[in-house]
């Protein structure tokens, strides 16, 4: 079986909703195979008898980065599994192309080697972004300069040695929001990467608004379920090219039961995405209308992350929650809280921190599957008693008002 044209075969020109493409792109050869589960294939090498047509293969793939045609050859060249939850991500990306790899910065790293081996190693960056994502950039640990502007700044920013412009939008963990299509006409000919690890696909498109390169965690919620370690970058074919020589020089790969497991989560994450993102509406609300609540962060697209800073220790609410789970992550489907400036953001400066909007009150919640009732309460015994605070402020749901505009 000519496996990569297979995998892919019949998907790219379909018109189909979000929902359906969840399920079925990356799948739509099985029922051809007699499968309906898709198989993980473990083999890190295969066997071939034409060693001159191998030669050709891998002199085709040196050249452009391309999927070699016909049978795989090598796991680190490309994975037939894995290949499944790329052409699933790209459809719901609507983007040509997608390339995953062993985590979210291994993705980063790839694009950043990729426009560093051009000779374009400066970035524009808009704050805040992941922390890793933030030190990577600040640290020059792959040979990159970078300048932090806000969107208003990126035009003036750019410089001829420039290669890529960063933008994270809902941002990790202040939740600001970015006009996507502003930057997007700001950066001209340099391309924008848009980290879309909190938004999804469910919720914004960012191609669709002129960025080149979308950017995911795939930990987080394309996985779901808190139990895979992946990041995927979705682009047109031309740089995913590039960016699979990256990955094979570099060895990066995604592992292909994480294969399976992604393409797995893919095909419940609208509704995943949908019902958290109710969950996390409502606790806004909640927590908007609560003095010992200072400010609440939460995005006008909507979606599962909630970030509010508390009148009191942010540390005490961290040890005070019993069902919600202190930890780092996001996008599980049970709800995780961290605090940025103690685990996540601990690696930026702490100025350059404070002056994104990271202050050193603010927690940051991914609020999953679980009851909102049983998740209000446990945060608000979390939140502790407040001297002044009405028994019916403490307690009370605002269940059918509209929700919390954004306040970043």
């Amino acid at each position: 079986m000519d496996w990569d044209k297979d995998v892919r075969a019949d998907t790219r020109s379909s018109t189909r909703a979000l929902a359906t493409e969840a399920v079925h792109a990356g799948r739509d050869d099985l029922a051809r195979q007699g499968l309906h589960a898709p198989p993980i294939d473990l083999s890190t090498t295969y066997p071939s008898y034409d060693s001159r047509g191998e030669a050709a293969r891998i002199d085709s793939f040196a050249a452009t980065g391309a999927e070699p045609d016909g049978p795989p050859v090598y796991g680190r060249l490309g994975n037939p599994t894995v290949a499944r939850f790329e052409t699933a991500l790209a459809r719901l990306e609507g983007t040509e192309a997608a390339v995953a790899f062993a985590s979210g910065m291994a993705a980063l790293s790839a694009v950043l080697l990729v426009r560093g081996s051009m000779g374009l190693r400066h970035v524009v960056a808009v704050r805040p972004l992941y922390g890793c994502s933030d030190h990577l950039l600040t640290a020059g640990l792959l040979g990159s300069e970078v300048t932090w502007t806000d969107p208003a700044g990126v035009a003036d920013a750019l410089r001829p040695d420039t290669g890529l412009v960063l933008v994270e939008s809902p941002a990790n963990p202040t939740l600001a929001e970015v006009d996507l299509r502003a930057v997007a006409h700001a950066c001209g000919s340099v391309p924008l990467l848009v980290d879309n690890t909190f938004a999804t696909p469910v919720l914004q498109r960012p191609a669709g608004h002129g960025a080149r390169l979308v950017l995911h965690s795939a930990t987080k919620y394309l996985g779901g379920h808190g139990d895979v370690l992946a990041g995927v970058v979705a682009c047109d074919e031309e740089f995913a090219g590039r960016l699979r020589q990256i990955r094979f020089a570099t060895g990066g790969v995604l592992h292909p039961l994480a294969g399976y497991l992604l393409l797995r989560g893919l095909s419940t994450l609208p509704v995943r995405v949908r019902a958290a993102s109710a969950n996390a509406a409502e606790l806004a609300r909640r927590l908007a209308a609560d003095p010992r609540v200072a400010r609440v962060h939460y995005p006008r697209i909507g979606g599962a992350m909630v970030s509010f800073e508390v009148q009191g220790d942010p540390h005490e609410v961290i040890g005070g929650v019993r069902l919600i789970t202190p930890a780092v992550s996001l996008g599980s489907v049970d709800t995780l809280i961290q605090h940025p400036a103690s685990i996540s953001h601990r690696i930026v400066d702490a100025d350059d921190r404070r002056d994104a909007g990271v202050s050193d009150r603010l927690l940051r919640l991914s609020v999953g599957l679980e009851d909102v009732e049983d998740l209000w309460a446990d945060l608000n015994g979390a939140l502790g008693e407040r001297a002044g605070v009405p028994e019916d402020i403490r307690t009370r749901g605002t269940a059918g008002r509209p929700g919390v505009p954004a306040q970043n």
